[in-house]
């Protein structure tokens, strides 16, 4: 009967832990939150439960909270990458959440025209990434939002824009016109980025590409600054007036100097830039300048365009530029 009693008890006793560990497994977590929770590649549950503890992201402690997940949790395996914990999950929700969760996705933007070099400031200065940052070649990297989780390497996320860069160029070229006057994939880079450069209008870029384009054509000078600036600063700002020395200078990239396209690109350009250069206006317009709102008037001759210039640089005296 003492027996009997005594197994009856420890059932029991059984019975109520095993309900302590349910309710606590189902039960709100620690009110403080929300929490970061970075899986490393390869870590599993057990390897950063003690962590997870530490910064009070679950109910009990690391060893029962080991018990619980076996006894109640997936069998599946946590994923890698940075997960949010929300205030007050339960140790059941916390497991879901890092097997079954979406990572925790952060963006990094590079603008239309950003030159090569700044790209790699942008990814060497964030300091969740590891790895060394490649300078990417000038005109592979295809301006975008481009998603980065923590611990990922910096090359990987440049991998995805410069993937980007030639899904992008591909798919333009399919639909190229009769009317482009590039001959190459790389030659409608070297075109789109100094269209890029030369207009921060969007409306305009097509417009920009027929005036270069029929410059090209007829064996003119393009005559683009951004050009001559390039081999100085590698697309950054130039901060000053351009040297006459530096408009003499023979480089492969001083369109003032030489005729055709420069040697490479200046710039990454946007999808729109490179649409536009291979599908230009159909323009006779040799000429623009800046008309004063953001965009550019064009002419067709040297008159008109002298005519232009002239009206530009009084405005810029009337507001005093």
């Amino acid at each position: 009967m003492l027996k009997r009693l005594i197994l009856v008890v420890a059932v029991l006793g059984l019975l109520v832990g095993a309900g302590g560990f349910w309710l606590l497994w189902l039960g709100s977590g620690p009110t403080a939150g929300p929490h970061r929770v970075l899986v490393k590649e390869g870590q599993t549950l057990r390897s950063i439960v003690s962590d997870m503890e530490e910064n009070g992201i679950i109910p009990g402690n690391a060893d029962t909270y080991r018990v619980m997940a076996r006894l109640f949790g997936s069998s599946d395996p946590i994923q890698a990458g940075e997960f949010e914990i929300p205030a007050g999950a339960s140790g059941a929700e916390v497991l879901d959440i890092l097997q079954h969760g979406r990572p925790v996705v952060r963006l990094l933007t590079i603008p239309e025209g950003m030159p090569s070099i700044l790209v790699q400031e942008k990814l060497a200065a964030i300091p969740e990434l590891t790895g060394d940052a490649p300078l990417p070649a000038e005109g592979s990297v295809l301006p975008n939002s481009y998603d980065w989780q923590t611990g990922e390497t910096r090359a990987a996320v440049l991998k995805r824009m410069t993937d980007a860069m030639e899904k992008t160029l591909q798919a333009e070229w399919a639909k190229k016109s009769s009317d482009s006057i590039v001959r190459s994939p790389g030659e409608a880079i070297i075109l789109a980025s100094i269209v890029e450069k030369e207009t921060g209008k969007a409306s305009e870029r097509p417009m920009v590409a027929g005036v270069l384009s029929n410059r090209i054509r007829i064996g003119m000078a393009l005559g683009a600054d951004a050009t001559t600036i390039y081999p100085l600063t590698k697309g950054k700002p130039l901060g000053r007036m351009i040297r006459r020395s530096e408009l003499a200078a023979d480089n492969g990239y001083n369109t003032r100097r030489m005729r055709g396209l420069p040697v490479g690109p200046i710039t990454n350009p946007g999808r729109d830039s490179i649409a536009a250069v291979l599908n230009p206006a159909k323009t006779d317009a040799l000429y623009y300048v800046a008309d004063g709102t953001g965009g550019h008037v064009f002419a067709r001759t040297l008159a008109e365009h002298n005519s232009n210039v002239a009206k530009w640089r009084a405005y810029r005296k009337a507001k005093g530029i």
